[in-house]
C-alpha cells in the first residue's frame, strides 16, 4: 500500500485522523477492501441507528429507554442521547410537532417521517452545537432515503417553522448553518 501523506491530525481517534476497516472508529466494516477512512463515527451514521432504534421501539411498543436497557452493545454516544432525548422529550416534542405539521395528526403521520421529525426537534431543541441547517438537512436526507421523495418537503416545511420558533435566527457570518 502507498504512502498516504498526513494532512491534520494523524493519532489514531483525533478527529479526522485515517484507520484501516476494523479499527476503532473506523466507518467501515471489518472485510472492507483497505481503504482508510475517517476515525471519527458520523452523526449521519449516529442518526440513522437512532432511527432505526426509535421505529423499533415504536414498534415494539416500548419507551426508547427500555429498548436501550434491552440491547446487547451499547450505541454510540450520539446515538444514545438521540434515542434517550427523543424519549425524555416526546410530550414537548409531539405538542410542538402537532402545531407546526398542519392537517396532520401524529398518527397519520407514516412511522419514519414522525420519527425523523421527533429526531429533528430534539435536536432543534437541544442540542444548540448542531446548526439548524444541518438538522434540517440531515432530516431531509433520512426521510428521503427510507421515506419518500414527497416526505422530504413535508419534513422541511415542519422542522423550518420549529426551528423558527425555537432557535433564533444563526449569523452567517458565524459559520453555522
Amino acid at each position: 500500500m502507498a504512502d498516504v501523506a498526513a494532512v491534520g491530525p494523524t493519532k489514531p481517534g483525533d478527529p479526522g485522523a485515517l484507520t484501516k476497516p476494523g479499527d476503532p472508529g473506523a466507518l467501515t466494516k471489518p472485510g472492507d477492501p483497505g481503504a482508510l477512512t475517517p476515525a471519527f463515527g458520523s452523526r449521519r451514521e449516529a442518526r440513522e441507528r437512532a432511527l432505526s432504534l426509535l421505529y423499533e421501539a415504536d414498534a415494539k411498543d416500548i419507551t426508547p429507554a427500555a429498548l436501550l436497557a434491552e440491547i446487547p452493545v451499547a450505541p454510540a454516544a450520539y446515538t444514545a442521547s438521540i434515542v434517550a432525548g427523543v424519549g425524555d422529550q416526546q410530550q414537548q416534542i409531539d405538542e410542538l410537532i402537532e402545531r407546526f405539521a398542519i392537517d396532520w395528526t401524529l398518527d397519520r403521520m407514516p412511522v419514519i417521517d414522525r420519527t425523523v421529525v421527533r429526531m429533528a426537534t430534539f435536536e432543534l431543541l437541544c442540542r444548540p452545537d448542531v446548526p439548524t441547517g444541518v438538522v434540517i438537512s440531515e432530516a431531509v436526507e433520512l426521510v428521503k432515503r427510507y421515506s419518500t421523495e414527497e416526505s422530504g418537503r413535508f419534513v422541511n416545511g415542519v422542522l423550518a417553522s420549529i426551528a423558527t420558533a425555537t432557535r433564533a435566527p444563526e449569523d452567517p457570518a458565524s459559520g453555522a448553518g
